[in-house]
């Protein structure tokens, strides 16, 4: 079950729970995590769909939007196949090195989500702050620049957590009380010393965090511009364009501060309660996201209707 790495004993193996304290219920709860999971595919490629077959839409704001349907498309395939092959067909174990990827793709594409949610920010910044100077300031090269900062950044400061892993020696616990791999999730199985695992993920934790500060100062200058306003509609009609992006960073910030903070400080809150949330923090955004653009953008809505009412 154990094998000798570099000096370094780790298993062979780890087993998933599942959620703990729901086992008899898995299959159950299955169900609605798998009818998520499929709305999310549907509803993220018929949005790339939508995008990439329609000539008016190349907005930057469009061109965001089809890089978060590719994100959410990518989260949600990482860790929910995995969940469901251990609520339906009790595949509990999962190989180390597999785990560890798991890990690393499901930290990285969550940092890729809250990093575009920036970029959507500043796209609604300079679309209501400076909007004649909008395609001066957007050019597909700064969306090249902006994407590069999307995918490499988090990827970059994944990477330590895979190290922090590999370099913990693992005795005899090898139980995950879990549905997918999660950095702490494995450190807390180390019969090492796993300070620099807490640190560093506290320190990954308030970089995520960062983010929502700088998007919550982008929409005081966008708030502050809207009133500047000189008519109640023109008010009205600049403040809707932000309505989306405002639903998604509820959808995606508020699940995952709760789980954070649940994590840390809610210690008499049940343990399937943890694992629900964190389930769920990953499985609701890429699910809702297609249909909050689809329903508030009048471009999107309208191109979704007509693709399907064409065919």
């Amino acid at each position: 079950m154990f094998r000798h790495n570099s000096s370094i004993l780790h298993p062979t193996t780890f087993f998933l729970i599942g959620i703990p304290g729901l086992e008899k219920i898995h299959a159950w709860i299955s169900f609605p995590f798998c009818t998520v999971y499929l709305m999310a595919l549907l509803g993220n490629a018929t949005i790339l769909l939508v995008i990439k077959t329609e000539q008016t839409l190349r907005e930057p704001m469009f061109y965001f939007l089809a890089v978060l349907s590719t994100i959410d498309l990518a989260l949600s395939t990482t860790s929910v196949p995995r969940m469901l092959g251990v609520f339906w067909l009790e595949a509990h174990e999962i190989n180390f090195g597999t785990c560890v990827t798991q890990m690393f793709l499901i930290h990285a594409f969550t940092g890729m989500e809250a990093e575009v949610l920036v970029a959507m920010a500043f796209d609604r910044y300079v679309a209501i702050c400076a909007p004649l100077h909008y395609t001066t300031i957007l050019t597909t090269r700064v969306l090249v620049g902006i994407t590069i900062c999307i995918v490499f950044r988090p990827v970059l400061f994944t990477f330590p957590m895979v190290y922090l892993v590999y370099r913990l020696p693992f005795c005899q616990a090898h139980v995950i009380a879990h549905s997918y791999c999660e950095h702490m999730g494995i450190a807390k199985l180390s019969c090492g010393n796993i300070r620099v695992n807490i640190i560093y993920g506290l320190f990954v934790v308030s970089l995520f965090l960062l983010n929502l500060v700088l998007i919550g100062i982008s929409y005081v200058y966008i708030l502050r511009a809207v009133f500047r306003l000189p008519s109640q509609d023109a008010r009205i009609k600049a403040l809707s364009t932000c309505g989306s992006h405002v639903a998604v960073l509820c959808v995606f910030y508020i699940p995952s501060v709760f789980s954070f903070l649940t994590h840390r400080f809610g210690q008499k809150i049940p343990r399937y309660i943890h694992i629900l949330i964190a389930n769920l923090y990953l499985v609701i955004p890429p699910s809702l996201n297609p249909i909050i653009y689809g329903v508030r953008t009048k471009q999107i809505r309208e191109r979704v209707l007509h693709l399907f009412i064409e065919k």
